[in-house]
């Protein structure tokens, strides 16, 4: 019998005759990834081992001697130093091990009324809270920087856009806004996500609590969590929280990807809109000219990838009945990468943005094509009493001139327009113009430079909040 084989079995060996499969212990160990928990399951041992002792399960002595092991794992851990073994299978065994190895008995009583089942959810959520919260600050972050960018581009205008075709013109900082709007939603969303996952499991044991005389609400006030889990058999085997994470991530995600795409639209040359720094880019191996925008191309590949995470977690949970299945072990490898894809990438993102350099000029040479306001022209004959369809034909047979014409609704004389309307008048003249389109749109939620400046302010406001 090897020496990995020997150990792997003490925590059960007694009901086992022979050892575990050397593949059998590679295929079913989680401390190759579940390690990354180190640290949360050290601060939610030090709690549960704090409860025990003010409940009298533990001895003052045997608290004493878990503390200051428990510290030296934990520096050992931070330092590098922590000999992680395979053969103990997970993050929780091998730190349990240690400790023992350091303190004799007293690490053997720190599992006292828990089992792994309910101490791995617990972990579980005090990493996942602790990602929600640096998320939130990241989205903050980008969010900040668009409304940066926005201020400095309030008036600067641009087509807008519908099917991909120039529709109306809008304002640079409007545009900016509307991403800045959806990120908000997702710091909503992680707030209200961060509320599920702020329950405490610990106490639920394996599967249907505990004999001993534990007190859950002190331990969950310990930790920060605002509740504990109500019912023994879901708190160990639920795994919503995570799952519901994994959702507001592919919403973060996609909507990354959304502005990933017009950042790479806006960057080529065919249009030239935006020029986004040389340190996010790369060039080509064959191409000298060439300089491509990897990063947001990259951020829209990886929203399939963080996608992918949340079905895999949903289709890992449809199948298991209650409690705890084996099955969960596989929950922490999309988790944890969702959390770091999409940490890397609003990191990124944030001082990406912040090196964005506009072209105001090309963006105004696009909005003058496409006959852009076309539909103000249309308001304009409402205004002066011509039934919206009606006005509707009159224009589109405006349209269809300029276009025989290749000229613009803005380049035609007034004598030309009041050929296809008597209600048109001098006054026509400021509503074609892209400035008068914008400015006209001014009502909250609207693109006129105004409105953009109090859109600006509200949402500094609730990012504040």
């Amino acid at each position: 019998m090897s020496e990995q084989s020997s150990t792997k079995n003490d925590v059960w060996s007694g009901r086992f005759s022979e050892p575990v499969d050397e593949l059998v212990q590679r295929y079913t160990a989680s401390v190759t990834f579940d390690k990354r928990l180190a640290e949360f399951d050290i601060q939610g041992s030090l709690a549960h081992a704090e409860m025990l002792c003010a409940q009298k399960v533990l001895s003052e002595q045997d608290y004493a001697d878990i503390q200051r092991g428990l510290a030296q794992v934990l520096d050992e851990i931070r330092t590098g130093k922590f000999n992680w073994q395979i053969a103990l299978e997970d993050v929780h065994m091998n730190i349990e091990r240690r400790l023992t190895d350091l303190i004799g008995d007293a690490g053997k009583r720190l599992h006292t009324g828990r089992s792994r089942n309910d101490q791995v959810a617990t972990d579980i959520r005090l990493y996942l809270r602790s990602a929600i919260d640096d998320i939130a600050h990241l989205l903050r972050r980008l969010c900040n920087a668009l409304i940066d960018l926005a201020e400095r581009h309030h008036s600067t205008i641009l087509p807008g856009f519908t099917h991909m075709q120039v529709a109306q013109p809008v304002t640079f900082g409007h545009h900016l806004l509307a991403y800045a709007e959806m990120f908000y939603r997702d710091i909503e969303r992680l707030r209200d996500c961060r509320k599920r996952v702020n329950r405490l499991p610990l106490g639920a044991a394996a599967l249907a609590g505990t004999t001993f005389p534990i007190d859950r609400e002190r331990v969950a006030k310990t930790l920060g969590f605002e509740d504990v889990c109500r019912n023994s058999l879901d708190a160990v085997s639920d795994r919503d929280f995570a799952i519901e994470f994994c959702a507001c991530s592919a919403l973060i995600m996609t909507h990354i990807s959304r502005m990933s795409e017009e950042l790479i639209i806006w960057m080529s040359p065919r249009v030239g809109f935006i020029d986004i720094a040389d340190r996010f880019c790369t060039g080509s191996s064959i191409m000298p000219q060439k300089k491509n925008p990897d990063v947001p191309e990259l951020a829209r590949g990886k929203t399939g990838r963080v996608n992918g995470h949340l079905v895999g977690l949903l289709t890992l949970m449809k199948g298991q009945p209650l409690a705890y299945n084996k099955d969960n072990q596989e929950d922490k490898e999309p988790l944890f990468d969702t959390v770091d894809t999409v940490t890397d990438t609003l990191r990124i993102f944030a001082d990406m943005v912040g090196a964005v350099t506009v072209k105001p000029e090309m963006m105004r040479q696009a909005a003058l094509q496409g006959y852009a306001t076309a539909t103000d022209l249309a308001d304009y004959l409402v205004k002066k009493g011509l039934p919206f369809r009606d006005a509707h034909e009159v224009v589109a047979k405006a349209v269809r001139f300029c276009v025989e014409k290749g000229c613009d609704l803005s380049e035609l004389t007034l004598e030309q327009m009041k050929a296809f309307s008597g209600l048109i008048d001098v006054d026509v003249l400021e509503i074609l113009t892209l400035e008068g389109s914008v400015s006209a749109r001014n009502h909250v939620g609207g693109t006129a430079p105004e409105q953009v400046k109090n859109a600006i302010a509200s949402l500094k406001s609730r990012l504040e909040g």
